[in-house]
């Protein structure tokens, strides 16, 4: 019996663990999709970096994403989450509380039949892949003192304001119509803008890595890609924050449009330089990524494909042409080229959104039935609401400027406050050295025959269960 419920047999008493708001296949499925971004992270974008750079920088350049996962969640929870989706405090920021609380975890939320803490989860891993990729740009040379101050800071007075402006249904840019589908705004032109700012005031590598840099593992590099590219699924298939028609197009419009992006920039490849480049068809995947983020569930098979051709061409003809003419591009040591794949592809897709989007789709994603919002220039031209074409294709060039503006002014004031603790870029002699000073660890340690003793030891090797017995020994890798 129940004091609720007196007359009823114990049962026949409802499941408190499952509140009749509750759609259990839409929470299945938004946790699975929020675990695949987070494999995006870790382990996918920790192998990625940690095998596409030069193997001295291997174990920082890692180390870097996985503690920026681990940062920004413990962040998130604490007052990150409030401050992106909860209840307003200026039109562009909500106020910050903390998201600990068990009846606010358990209740529904604010969109979606789960309850928030599934949200708070889902948002979470979003938020701290934005952060790894503005790693990208600052891998070889930050000091990691200095990145573990920068990770909460930016999360709290950027990514903040983005993520409320454009995704909370209270934000401004949110109530003028723009359409930011999975973060083609908040993720990716946020992080190459953010990560080509901090890399301008971080400063260059040292001269020899900026002349030859070459990845220390390919295969890996690929297995790190893999998991970025299939953790997408994920991405752009959880945002419609249900089992819905418009999440399976999502997916299938991610990977169309990946796919043509790759082959499309190893076809530039082959052409202008004659050899079909890995790392080149690695970026080509990326940029079709961005590029569709921002328009999965929005646009049509056909214009999917012609967005993958055109995140194939452009941003390859701004990283292997105007790279090389642009004074300012030149002088900032960008090491992933966050910029081209996810600046210029971000605001291509930005845009191309504003053009493409089908006015059905985007009632089915929005569920609203409003004419005057979330419809495409193309379809507007075509269906003779002109006015409300432009309109669209207007706010999503403002969510740009806006979005960019607000990158490099918020990561400019965040690396001066830094550089006032902490220098922002490491000594010249750690620059030498990498990992081995920085961390006293390496990547690559053979024990056994061939071993050299180390002059910097890791501080785990007193730990026999930790270390295998004999020593940190290594040997040098081509």
């Amino acid at each position: 019996m129940s004091a609720e419920y007196p007359n009823l047999p114990v049962n026949l008493l409802p499941d408190p663990s499952s509140p009749p708001w509750l759609n259990k296949g839409d929470n299945a499925w938004q946790l699975t999709a929020a675990t695949l971004v987070g494999l995006q992270s870790v382990p996918g974008l920790v192998i990625l970096y940690g095998s596409i750079v030069k193997k001295k920088w291997a174990v920082n350049s890692a180390f870097m994403a996985l503690y920026a996962f681990a940062a920004v969640l413990v962040c998130w929870v604490g007052w990150g989450y409030r401050m992106s989706f909860g209840k307003e405090m200026i039109p562009f920021l909500g106020r910050p509380d903390i998201s600990l609380d068990q009846k606010f975890l358990l209740d529904k939320a604010f969109l979606g039949w789960f309850p928030s803490a599934t949200m708070i989860y889902f948002q979470s891993v979003f938020a701290a892949i934005t952060l790894i990729l503005i790693a990208g740009a600052l891998l070889g040379r930050m000091n990691f003192h200095a990145w573990m101050l920068f990770v909460p800071l930016w999360l709290t007075f950027s990514y903040t304001i983005t993520a409320y402006s454009i995704w909370c249904p209270t934000g401004w840019l949110s109530k003028k119509g723009i359409i930011d589908y999975s973060g083609g705004y908040v993720i990716h032109l946020s992080s190459g803008v953010a990560g080509f700012t901090a890399a301008f005031w971080v400063g260059p590598r040292a001269n020899k890595d900026r002349e030859r840099f070459p990845p220390n593992n390919i295969l890996l590099m690929l297995a790190g890609a893999g998991l970025l590219w299939m953790g997408w699924s994920g991405f752009n298939g959880g945002d419609p924050y249900s089992v819905s028609v418009d999440a399976s197009l999502a997916v299938l419009n991610t990977h169309v449009c990946t796919a043509t992006s790759l082959l499309t920039w190893l076809f530039l490849d082959i052409l202008f330089f004659g050899k079909p480049s890995v790392i080149g068809a690695t970026q080509g995947m990326i940029t079709g990524l961005v590029c569709i983020t921002p328009a999965a569930g929005v646009v049509q098979g056909w214009a999917a494909i012609i967005m993958g051709i055109m995140s194939g061409s452009i941003p390859w003809y701004s990283m292997m042409v105007l790279h090389k003419k642009i004074w300012l591009l030149k002088q900032v040591d960008d090491t992933m080229a966050v910029f081209h794949t996810h600046a210029v592809a971000g605001t291509l897709g930005g845009v191309l959104t504003g053009f493409f989007a089908h006015p059905k789709l985007s009632r089915i994603f929005y569920l609203v039935d409003n004419w005057q919002h979330y419809i495409g220039l193309a379809y507007g031209l075509q269906s003779g609401r002109s006015t409300a074409g432009f309109k669209q294709m207007g706010i999503q060039i403002l969510g740009v400027v806006f979005v960019v503006i607000l990158n490099i002014f918020t990561t400019s004031v965040i690396c001066l406050l830094v550089r006032f603790i902490v220098p922002l870029r490491l000594a010249d002699d750690e620059l030498q050295t990498g990992d081995d000073a920085i961390h006293g660890e390496e990547a690559y340690a053979l024990w056994g025959d061939g071993e050299k003793e180390s002059k910097h030891n890791s501080v785990y090797e007193e730990f026999p269960q930790v270390v295998p017995k004999g020593g940190a020994g290594q040997v040098e890798m081509a």
